[in-house]
């Protein structure tokens, strides 16, 4: 049952602040779930290795190619330009 409420689900493309001042991407479609998860060490290898603070962007997206195509871009981003797009929005979900 949960993989069909997953496919259903809306997915949100997210940046987390790190512990040690670096950006994360990436996508989920239970943002809360997938926080914690990094928070728990089980995330991805990169937030393992740096540590997890806070989430500070989340889009919502209308489906899985939408958002990984969103995290390309926010990925190809230079860390300025992420700044200015953190600073520029709230968390849109």
């Amino acid at each position: 049952m949960n993989d069909i409420k997953e496919k259903n689900a809306p997915y949100v493309v997210y940046i987390l602040e790190c512990s040690d001042g670096t950006f994360y991407t990436g996508i989920t479609t239970d943002l809360g779930r997938r926080f914690a998860e990094h928070k728990d060490g089980v995330g991805s290898r990169y937030t393992r290795a740096h540590g997890v603070r806070k989430v500070v962007y989340a889009e919502r997206c209308v489906d899985r190619s939408d958002a990984s195509k969103r995290e390309a871009a926010i990925k190809s981003l230079s860390r300025k330009e992420k700044e200015a797009l953190i600073a520029s929005t709230a968390l849109i979900l």
